[in-house]
């Protein structure tokens, strides 16, 4: 949008989708990001978010629960589907609309917890953050966006791009590099 490369800039990138992970890209390279998948980082519609480790370990060793139900509790049943019984953000924005006041607790809770990990990201790049990105489906909800916007302005400009990419952006990037405008980089 702005021709700038990617390789040139300073991100902080929050893709808000049934976990939520906020990634730091430092002049094209993601250099720290949240375990969205295992619940990592604030608690999304699905996942818990982290726990506090010792009540974690508490109810490992309870009893009550197998390792199987341990990890659904924590990734995939957690977070506001827990909550409010549904990950579904425009019904839990009608039942604030409706005045249901635990609703607007739990998903400014989660708007919160979310700008917390944004504000920790700002560390990573000491602060030279060129953009915050918004993606994922939750970057549809203006009620979510606006109130993350409130939180983080100041840090650097809000960017949002609702919506799932990943896999046309794959797609762009493997295309680059079989022309050979982007290197490949090799894992080991």
């Amino acid at each position: 949008e702005r021709n700038i490369r990617y390789e040139d800039l300073n991100l902080i990138i929050c893709h808000l989708g049934g976990g939520i992970s906020v990634g730091t890209h430092l002049r094209g390279r993601a250099v720290d990001v949240n375990n969205a998948l295992d619940g990592e980082g604030p608690f999304s519609p699905e996942r818990a978010g982290t726990l506090p480790a010792g009540q974690l370990i508490d109810l490992c060793y309870s009893g009550r629960f197998t390792k199987e139900e341990l990890k659904k509790r924590i990734s995939g049943s957690a977070g506001l589907a827990a909550h409010l019984g549904t990950t579904d953000i425009p019904a839990i924005e009608k039942r604030i609309e409706s005045g249901d006041e635990h609703a607007e607790l739990v998903l400014n809770a989660m708007i919160y917890q979310i700008a917390k990990c944004v504000g920790a990201a700002a560390v990573v790049l000491y602060g030279k953050i060129d953009a915050i990105l918004l993606t994922g489906g939750m970057a549809h909800s203006e009620y979510i966006t606006s109130r993350l916007k409130e939180r983080v302005s100041f840090l650097a400009p809000v960017h949002v791009y609702p919506g799932e990419d990943e896999l046309e952006a794959l797609a762009l990037n493997a295309l680059g590099a079989l022309r050979g405008e982007l290197p490949v980089q090799v894992y080991r």
